[in-house]
C-alpha cells in the first residue's frame, strides 16, 4: 500500500456571469482513493467500507459504467483506446463517498499515473440530475508551476440553464498537500461560468472522517438540495431553460488515438 489516499477539506465556488449574475460558495470534503488501496482502507478503518453500509462507504457501481467490471480495468481500457500508456501506474479517484448510504457526485476526477509516477491523464466523470453519466479523458502535461491545463468541447448536458454549444477549460493543481481544480465554461460570447474547488489534505483516519461527518453531517444530501435550490433561483431570475438533449453516443469524450 502506497498511502496515497487521503481526505481533502475545502470549498467549492460557482460564478455565473450571464444573462444574470449568480454566485454560490459552500464547504465540502472529498476522498482521494487510490484504486489499489480501497480494500486495505476498508480493512483498516472502522468508519469506511467498500460495497456495504457504513458511515462512509465506497460503491464501485457509483462510478464508471456501473457494471461489475473493476474500475481500474474500465479506466485503463479508456486510456488504451486514447493511446495513453500508463503501464499499470496508480489511478487515484477524487470523489465524495457515500455518507450514511447516500451520495451524488456532480464531478469525480481520476488522476492516472505512469508506473514511474508521472501524471499521464485526467478523467473528469460528470453526473447530472437526470441519472446520466459521462466522462472527459484528457492527456495531462504539468507546466513549470505544477499546473495542468487543457480544454474540451462540452458533450454532455449538465444544467438546463446552459446549452451544449460550449467549451470547457480546465486548470488543475494535482493532489498533494493542496489541490485545486478550476473549470471555465465559455460559449460564443465568452466566459459564461466558472467553478472552482480548493482543498487541503488531511490523513485518512477514523478520527478525521468522524470530524468531517460532524462538521458536515448531511453533505451529500445538501449537494442535491443545493442543486435544486440554485436551479429555482436561476429560474426566478429569468435565465432561459434548455431542453434535455439526447445522451452522447459514447460514454467517454477522449482525443483520437495518435
Amino acid at each position: 500500500m502506497t498511502g496515497a489516499s487521503g481526505l481533502y477539506l475545502g470549498r467549492v465556488m460557482h460564478h455565473r456571469r450571464r444573462p444574470r449574475v449568480h454566485r454560490l460558495r459552500y464547504r465540502m470534503f472529498s476522498l482521494l482513493l487510490d484504486l489499489d488501496e480501497i480494500d486495505g482502507l476498508a480493512a483498516r478503518l472502522r468508519l469506511f467500507s467498500r460495497g456495504r453500509f457504513n458511515l462512509f462507504a465506497f460503491h464501485d457501481g457509483d462510478h464508471g459504467d456501473g457494471s461489475a467490471t473493476p474500475l481500474r480495468d474500465q479506466v485503463e481500457a479508456h486510456l488504451i483506446a486514447a493511446g495513453i500508456v500508463t503501464d499499470g501506474g496508480a489511478i487515484r479517484l477524487l470523489t465524495m463517498p457515500r455518507l450514511c448510504g447516500h451520495v451524488f457526485n456532480p464531478l469525480s476526477v481520476y488522476f492516472c499515473h505512469a508506473r514511474g509516477g508521472d501524471l499521464r491523464a485526467i478523467v473528469y466523470e460528470v453526473n447530472n440530475t437526470f441519472g446520466q453519466r459521462h466522462s472527459y479523458l484528457l492527456p495531462a502535461a504539468i507546466d513549470a508551476r505544477g499546473i495542468v491545463r487543457h480544454s474540451s468541447p462540452k458533450a454532455f448536458h449538465v444544467s438546463p440553464f446552459m446549452a451544449l454549444d460550449m467549451t470547457y477549460d480546465f486548470r488543475v493543481l494535482p493532489p498533494g498537500e493542496r489541490l485545486a481544480i478550476a473549470i471555465t465554461g465559455r460559449d460564443a460570447d465568452g466566459v459564461l461560468i466558472t467553478a472552482a474547488l480548493s482543498a487541503d489534505r488531511q490523513p485518512l483516519t477514523d478520527a478525521t472522517l468522524l470530524r468531517a461527518a460532524l462538521a458536515q453531517p448531511l453533505m451529500t444530501l445538501k449537494v442535491v438540495a443545493g442543486i435544486g435550490w440554485e436551479a429555482l433561483l436561476l429560474w426566478v431570475k429569468g435565465v432561459p431553460v434548455h431542453r434535455l438533449p439526447p445522451a452522447p453516443a459514447v460514454s467517454v469524450t477522449a482525443p483520437a488515438r495518435p
